[in-house]
């Protein structure tokens, strides 16, 4: 097995970008989900589900410059850090944010229709549903394609990593839960299935819906009240990881 794809968002909800290498550091991937638009009216952090819009807009943040396309324009600066903290909504737990001073708020607010501002998460990891790694496999992504009779764009999913697993069988990852995983300088902790929802619906460039993924995984991948996809991992050893390193299964101790 090796590493097919790996992808990453520096805001969350922005369109999924496809990595050569990331850093994993105990907390997750250095850089990812770093930021989040929030709505201090509602004190809640947008959820791309509700707001499908946000996967046109593709963030860089390297040397501590955030930049943001949007569409057709394009905003870079520093990200000025006030004294403003929120503690805000998502999915039912609060996370602590520090509001930035910047062009990105206006810019935001404009796609969205709505008054919205940036702000960065004070611990690593928060703004994500479960653990901060997830994966999918070629395998199970070619049931699923084969099973729908279209094309499946892996930004779908907005996975970590896209492993390789050759022609094992379709969802061969759920057997991983509870092993330690091996790739590239780094070491997982796999655990439970990725419940999925209507995201993998949404166009990932345009953030249309227009496919019945959701009801066609649903078919064949209803777990109790959840459809599950992919799983998540926790980093248990920090490395880089790159597209075509090597994955292993660690053998129980």
């Amino acid at each position: 097995m090796q590493i097919r794809e790996i992808g990453i968002s520096p805001v969350k909800g922005g369109c999924h970008q496809p990595r050569e290498t990331v850093s994993l550091a105990v907390d997750g991937p250095i850089g990812d989900r770093e930021f989040a638009v929030v709505d201090r009216n509602t004190g809640t952090i947008l959820k791309t589900v509700e707001h499908p819009l946000l996967v046109r807009c593709e963030a860089r943040w390297a040397d501590g410059v955030l930049a943001v396309a949007f569409e057709s324009r394009r905003v870079a600066a520093e990200p000025e850090m006030t004294d403003e903290y929120l503690d805000l909504d998502y999915w039912g737990r609060f996370t602590a944010m520090q509001v930035i001073e910047g062009p990105w708020a206006t810019e935001f607010s404009r796609l969205l229709g709505r008054s919205v501002t940036l702000a960065r998460s004070t611990v690593t990891g928060s703004v994500v549903y479960g653990d901060s790694v997830t994966i999918t496999t070629s395998s199970s992504l070619a049931r699923l394609a084969g099973e729908s009779q279209t094309a499946v764009d892996t930004r779908r999913f907005r996975g970590t990593f896209t492993i390789d697993t050759g022609d094992a069988d379709a969802h061969v990852e759920d057997s991983w839960a509870g092993h330690e995983l091996e790739l590239g300088g780094a070491l997982l902790l796999v655990k439970g299935g990725i419940p999925r929802c209507a995201v993998i619906d949404i166009d990932p460039d345009t953030g249309a819906r227009g496919t019945h993924l959701l009801k066609t995984l649903a078919n064949y991948r209803l777990q109790a009240s959840d459809i599950m996809f992919g799983v998540y991992a926790e980093v248990i050893r920090p490395g880089t990881v790159s597209v075509g390193d090597h994955v292993r299964v660690v053998p129980p101790h």
